[in-house]
């Protein structure tokens, strides 16, 4: 029996999130086709100024046709004649009698299932002899554009401190001619004190251009609706992350509350691209999650360690989740909240929406997805992040032909285990499946340190 099976066959709001992901095909070919959208291709976890324009925000994997797991198969053909809640009751049941022969590894499979289509891009882009410097993330960014450009309309982008990244931003003009580019200011920039009025300029005439393309009126009122609903998934995220994952009793299996934060790491970065349908999701999920513990239905976690591994947004060996379970530890995921894109957007009564979203960007500016260029910044972000979860060790995921010095990996990894006083290691990773008997030997003599 698998290790996933039992747990995520009941998780109404887990499979939700995972079928809104692999259906997005069809979902944004009826957006465009019929109901006239706009679709904006987005990275990183910055969908809210395409759905203020009234348009679709989508990470580029979800145009592709994704071949279902059978038992999410069997969903979407019986959610339509008794509801997801019921539904998923009576396949839990006809699994247990075997009624119906339903694939076990559900969310296992969803997972696998999407990070064979990162490899497959990765793949892509070499074909089309991308920059050899570029890493796994950027190569399958340009394999993702690669596959479904030609389906957006346009594309949204936020200058990283990566001349890689930003070299990646311009290759795509051969392939999506309509790019808006939202620069944000160098940490020296911002020190330097006029950083907020920068930011602001920057940011209306994005708007403007988004306004443009999408033939819809930002307002101040669309706005802050958006960044309401986007606090409230911020806050349930973080539920999951803190209330939830620093427990001893976890309402699933620890490798499927790995699994689970995985989903949600890359379904972050468009919300699906329903911001309403992901809210109302992750409040199931959390409300599920509860009531599961509640009920005593879960796992005793109180003997694993917790271990983060990070980042993983630009690409990670997912197996190494189930080797620390396998070891005995517990893996989190918090890429999003550890690069500040998890902090709230001001959106009180008098408040000015654009230059609350400036200080957000501003602010998550500083936490290490734009201070690239400051290592002493993003070495000092990690430091303070791993002091504020508790984490009991650090796993460092070292992407290969990024432009962050090696250096970099050594210094952080070893201040933190001494500054910190908790196990450090770093991992380095390529390619999906690549060095994986490697990475085994190296997880397996980490968490020997726990005894």
């Amino acid at each position: 029996m698998s290790i996933y099976a039992d747990d995520v066959v009941n998780f109404t709001s887990v499979l939700k999130i995972a079928y809104n992901f692999l259906t997005g095909r069809e979902y944004l070919q009826k957006k465009k086709s019929k109901e006239r959208k706009t679709l904006i291709s987005v990275a990183s976890g910055f969908p809210d100024l395409v759905f203020a324009a009234d348009s679709i925000p989508v990470f580029p994997i979800r145009m592709e046709k994704f071949k279902l797991n059978l038992y999410l198969l069997a969903l979407n053909t019986a959610t339509g004649l008794f509801g997801w809640d019921l539904t998923t009751k009576l396949l839990g049941i006809a699994r247990q009698i075997d009624f119906l022969k339903i694939v076990d590894n559900v969310l296992n499979d969803v997972i696998s299932t999407i990070n064979k289509r990162y490899n497959k891009f990765y793949e892509l882009a070499i074909q089309k002899n991308v920059s050899p410097k570029f890493c796994f993330g950027v190569k399958s960014l340009y394999g993702m554009h690669l596959s479904k450009s030609n389906n957006c309309d346009c594309s949204l982008d936020f200058t990283l401190r990566c001349k890689k990244y930003n070299d990646y931003l311009k290759s795509l003009k051969e392939l999506i001619p309509n790019q808006i580019w939202l620069e944000i200011p160098s940490i020296n920039t911002q020190d330097e004190g006029n950083a907020l009025e920068i930011m602001i300029t920057n940011l209306k005439k994005v708007i403007q251009e988004l306004e443009s393309i999408s033939g819809n009126i930002v307002t101040d009122n669309s706005l802050k609706k958006q960044f309401r609903i986007g606090n409230q998934v911020k806050r349930y995220y973080k539920t999951i992350i803190y209330d939830i994952g620093n427990s001893d009793f976890y309402p699933c299996n620890s490798a499927t509350f790995a699994e689970i934060l995985a989903l949600l790491t890359i379904s972050f970065q468009d919300y699906n691209s329903n911001a309403q349908r992901y809210l109302e999701n992750l409040s199931h999920l959390v409300k599920e999650m509860k009531m599961r513990i509640q009920k005593g239905v879960g796992m005793d976690v109180s003997n694993r360690p917790r271990i983060l591994l990070t980042p993983i947004f630009n690409g990670w060996e997912p197996k190494a989740q189930e080797i620390i379970h396998d070891l005995g530890g517990r893996v989190i995921y918090s890429d999003w909240d550890s690069l500040g894109l998890l902090e709230e957007i001001s959106v009180s009564k008098n408040s000015d929406p654009i230059e609350a979203y400036a200080h957000f960007l501003l602010n998550s500016s500083k936490k290490g997805l734009f201070c690239l260029d400051n290592y002493e910044s993003l070495i000092n972000s990690y430091k303070n992040y791993v002091k504020k979860t508790k984490v009991d060790g650090l796993i460092i995921n070292q992407l290969e032909d990024c432009h962050i010095d090696p250096s970099c990996y050594e210094l952080m990894k070893n201040k933190i285990r001494i500054e910190n006083k908790i196990p450090s290691v770093s991992i380095k990773f390529k390619k999906i499946g690549e060095n994986l008997e490697k990475t085994k030997v190296t997880l397996k003599s980490f968490m020997e340190l726990y005894g």
